[in-house]
């Protein structure tokens, strides 16, 4: 049988199983990147085609863009809550990864406000909390609420390209008179 988008060459097999976990994670970093770029109604093709597979393979993971959206924003979560863990782990070095978030998705921004609407999202944002309240243990100057609506007041000033972004939401922390680590994500085993 012939490759479609390549005639001359021969299809590659369906490596079935063994391949389903690479091809979920790819399609989470690829939608990462997609809906930071266009945002959240970005076509799922161009996410489909960043990841390196077909549209088929988005659909067998995810049933719809809201799927694959929650399972983004699910991903950013847990880099925050590994970010947490670890003898270097301190509210500084936690903020630097949820600034890094904020400035890469609207989405990621919208869930840190949801209340309760949404189910999910409501979890997400629990699950933030906890962290973030985890990181204020022994600290009487702030309170979870304060750093919540601290992080909804830095999300709000970034605006533009990402290098302006990044520079808005370092400036807005520091006017704030929090400090914040480097601005990065964390690496995480994608669920399957």
């Amino acid at each position: 049988m012939t490759n479609p988008s390549d005639p001359g060459r021969p299809r590659p097999a369906n490596q079935g199983r063994r391949v389903a976990a690479r091809n979920r994670a790819a399609l989470i970093a690829a939608a990462r990147e997609v809906f930071a770029e266009q945002g959240l109604n970005a076509p799922l093709s161009a996410v489909a085609r960043r990841a390196g597979v077909g549209q088929g393979s988005l659909y067998r993971h995810f049933a719809d863009r809201m799927a694959l959206a929650s399972a983004v924003l699910g991903e950013n979560v847990r880099q925050i809550e590994q970010a947490a863990i670890g003898p270097g782990a301190t509210l500084k070095s936690v903020l630097g990864v949820v600034t890094w978030h904020v400035t890469r998705s609207t989405a990621f921004v919208d869930l840190l406000r949801v209340r309760g609407d949404d189910g999910q999202g409501r979890e997400l944002s629990e699950r933030v909390r906890t962290v973030l309240a985890g990181c204020l243990a022994g600290r009487n100057e702030l309170t979870v609420d304060d750093l919540m609506l601290a992080v909804a007041m830095v999300s709000g000033a970034v605006a533009g390209p990402l290098e302006q972004r990044e520079r808005q939401a370092l400036a807005a922390w520091r006017l704030l008179g929090i400090e914040v680590g480097p601005l990065r994500p964390v690496e995480t085993d994608i669920e399957v």
